[in-house]
């Protein structure tokens, strides 16, 4: 009686590490999956994405000099009309993450800044320019670095970042939709996004 109560035991004890077994084989298998449809899911969006705008501006540029030890005054001045491309951009290829198949997660660590693109077009109108102070490539160089810092500013005023962001902000809700529906769970800078409107007030 002992022996037949000894070996259902055993056989009990060999079944149950059989299924037991089975069952860990199976979830690593899933979680082997789920990371491999994590890292497809990343590749595909591994993209530029990309806010455009157009900007015009009217500058006028004047430069003056004294000459002949201060008697005479040569004075030089063009107006420049300015009309530019921009683009707003976000190289999604080097976002930098960790797929945490131990606690089922999916950590973005770093998420790149923005890359403005400004691609202007001059057209000089109204040159003026003394013989004694006549155009040169460093008024034009001039010319250029000024608009630029200008065109920055009412880059700055517009909402072409945040439109921009919010593109950004649409392709990371694919990872929340997709790793929310895995089980698994989004996190970034070491904090676990909860909810789609969590994932909105994230400081890039």
């Amino acid at each position: 009686m002992r022996k037949i109560l000894f070996g259902v035991i055993i056989t009990l004890v060999v079944l149950f590490t059989f299924k037991y077994c089975g069952d860990k084989k199976n979830e690593q298998t899933i979680i082997k999956e789920n990371s491999a449809l994590i890292q497809e899911q990343l590749k595909n969006v591994s993209k530029l994405v990309v806010t455009e705008g157009h900007f015009s501006e009217v500058f006028t540029y004047e430069n003056s000099k004294r000459v002949f030890g201060d008697l005479l005054e040569a004075e030089k001045k063009a107006i420049v009309v300015v009309n530019a491309d921009v683009t707003v951009a976000y190289d999604l290829s080097k976002i930098e993450y960790n797929i945490d198949e131990t606690t089922k997660a999916l950590q973005i660590l770093s998420i790149p800044e923005e890359e403005i693109k400004i691609s202007p077009d001059f057209e000089y109108y109204d040159i003026q320019a003394d013989y004694l102070n006549p155009f040169e490539a460093k008024d034009y160089n001039e010319i250029k670095k000024t608009v630029r810092k200008q065109l920055m500013k009412k880059i700055e005023a517009s909402d072409l970042k945040s439109n921009a962001q919010n593109r950004l902000l649409s392709e990371l809700s694919k990872f929340y939709i997709l790793t929310n529906s895995l089980g698994w769970t989004l996190e970034y800078n070491q904090t676990p996004v909860e909810s789609l409107e969590g994932l909105n007030t994230l400081k890039l």
